[in-house]
């Protein structure tokens, strides 16, 4: 296993990495990410599909300290702490995976609660 680490994603907030790789870099799991600013490590202020950007901006950011991108991702989940929320992180979600690839398969849950009382985190997998 390899910690995968940067400084354009939010530090951890607490015992995990941002992301590990196995098999040698075959496979990526990145820990989920909420709307976090990386240089303040503040919620960026916002309505849902704003905060929805900035997860997708931290995922990419960890993607990229992988040597990895939006193409690779095979799986996701996604929280919601109001499913109401939906069609707008869906929206902002698809916006990031290229028209021409395949959609990785995902699994989107309502949740009571999130750290720091985010509106959506996103996990996901990728592989090279």
């Amino acid at each position: 296993m390899k910690a995968i680490q940067t400084e354009k994603a939010p530090a951890a907030i607490g015992p995990y990495s941002q992301a590990i790789s196995v098999t040698g870099g075959a496979m990526t799991f990145l820990s989920g990410q909420i709307a976090l600013d990386p240089q303040t490590g503040s919620m960026v202020e916002g309505d849902v599909a704003t905060q929805t950007h900035q997860v997708m901006r931290n995922l990419e950011a960890v993607l990229a300290a992988a040597d990895l991108g939006f193409p690779n991702v095979v799986f996701t989940t996604i929280f919601l702490s109001d499913l109401e929320d939906f069609a707008a992180v869906n929206a902002v979600y698809a916006s990031y995976f290229p028209e021409n690839a395949p959609n990785p398969a995902r699994a989107t849950v309502e949740v009571a609660r999130l750290p720091k009382d985010a509106t959506v985190e996103i996990s996901c997998i990728a592989v090279r």
